[in-house]
């Protein structure tokens, strides 16, 4: 198969490359997947530095099952060959309390795809795990790579419990942020904020729930009192300390940004408002199925979240724009095509 590998030597000198290797083969409750596309998300910007050369990455991604675990009645009970199916990239033990209660990234034996454990979506084939995989319902397995992104957004204004008339603010109108105004959009805040210094970015938010937007320099104006609830979606240094400015008394504080940074703030900002803040990541089997059902009832699709649609080998070019300052929304590598988009 042809996949994109991590090249050795400091990101953005060589970055990536096309190499052919082995077609993978499925273990017991395991399936392997012909990957339709892979999404790129914030988070491989960040991690991509620090994986060994060789990696595989991309953790965003639908296909159809072309290979089912050998001897596994329950997997093959459940997929067969040709499904579209979209897959989280992580596999559990299946027995732990955090698998057993959906939240398989917190399994204490967790295998995560694309991180540099197990290879990852950007390759024309690719093994997950049949438990912590969706059928897709009339879905294009391409637009199946959302459901992923959908899902990290579907968890943050979980862990934010909006109150009816709270306000929100959503901090960056990356992939993130705008699966987090999406389902803000279809729940019970009112007239929900987005702040984003690029003016397509700004009218990506608009399109996808936000009731008005402002640049980080305009945002002071748009404070108030205060937000009720803050979403941070930007993953930089300094973005905690403005959204702790950002929100209300006895507001509450998300971080869904992933920052590699050293970051710093005072405390004592946050101790008088009395802040309530979470730090979140990935999202429960439950939430990734209610994503994938979203994307099935026409709710959301890449008419909206996608601006681009490339082939592996365009993977580098697409690191280093998505790296700059852009205005780029979802961008997409389908293994299938030389570039789209």
């Amino acid at each position: 198969m042809r996949a994109v590998v991590t090249t050795p030597g400091e990101f953005g000198a060589g970055g990536f490359a096309v190499e052919h290797l082995p077609d993978p083969v499925p273990g017991p409750g395991e399936l392997v997947l012909r990957v339709a596309a892979n999404g790129i998300c914030g988070s491989d910007l960040s991690t991509a530095p620090f994986l060994p050369a060789g990696t595989i990455m991309g953790h965003e991604f639908a296909g159809e099952v072309v290979g089912v675990g050998a001897d596994d009645a329950d997997v093959t009970h459940s997929f067969r060959i040709g499904d579209p199916v979209a897959a989280m990239p992580v596999i559990g033990c299946h027995r732990c309390r955090a698998c057993l209660t959906g939240d398989v990234a917190r399994c204490p034996s967790a295998r995560t795809l694309g991180l540099g454990v197990l290879p990852g979506g950007l390759a024309e084939f690719v093994v997950v795990g049949a438990a912590e995989s969706v059928l897709l319902d009339g879905i294009d397995p391409v637009d199946g790579a959302l459901v992923e992104p959908l899902a990290v957004g579907l968890h943050a204004v979980t862990r934010a419990a909006v109150r009816p008339g709270d306000r929100v603010l959503v901090l960056g109108a990356g992939p993130v942020g705008l699966a987090a105004l999406h389902w803000l959009s279809r729940g019970v805040a009112i007239d929900p904020v987005c702040s984003d210094p690029s003016p397509g970015r700004r009218a990506a938010a608009l399109d996808l729930g936000a009731t008005s937007v402002c640049t980080p320099d305009d945002l002071h104006g748009h404070v108030g009192g205060g937000f009720d609830v803050v979403v941070e979606c930007v993953g930089k240094p300094g973005m905690i300390a403005a959204a702790i400015d950002a929100v209300a008394t006895h507001g509450t504080v998300v971080i869904a940004g992933v920052c590699l940074d050293t970051d710093s703030f005072m405390p004592v900002a946050g101790v008088v408002k009395e802040t309530t803040m979470h730090f979140v990541s990935y999202y429960t089997t439950s939430e990734f199925r209610t994503a994938a059902a979203e994307l099935s009832k026409g709710a959301i699709g890449s008419s909206t979240l996608v601006s681009e649609i490339a082939g592996l080998a365009e993977t580098d070019r697409v690191f280093r724009e998505l790296s700059a300052p852009n205005d780029h929304r979802k961008v997409l590598i389908a293994p299938a095509v030389a570039t789209v988009g």
